[in-house]
């Protein structure tokens, strides 16, 4: 199974937003809204928007929201 974990990050590493779920659309169209929600000034501060995959429900951050 693969499970997409969308991240919102600021510069010291701190996850300020996060969306888990299994559908690959689901997962590049909430991307997308994150990185188009950073202000140019988040991302001159180094904010990012970080897609990646993991394969367990236990790798997902804690905080997250998880939708299946």
């Amino acid at each position: 199974m693969t499970i997409w974990v969308n991240e919102q990050i600021d510069p010291s590493g701190m996850i300020h937003a996060c969306i888990a779920c299994c559908d690959e659309q689901q997962a590049k169209d909430c991307h997308e809204s994150y990185e188009k929600n950073l202000t140019d000034f988040q991302k001159e501060s180094g904010w990012i928007a970080r897609l990646r995959t993991v394969d367990s429900w236990d790798e997902v951050p804690v905080n997250s929201l998880k939708l299946d």
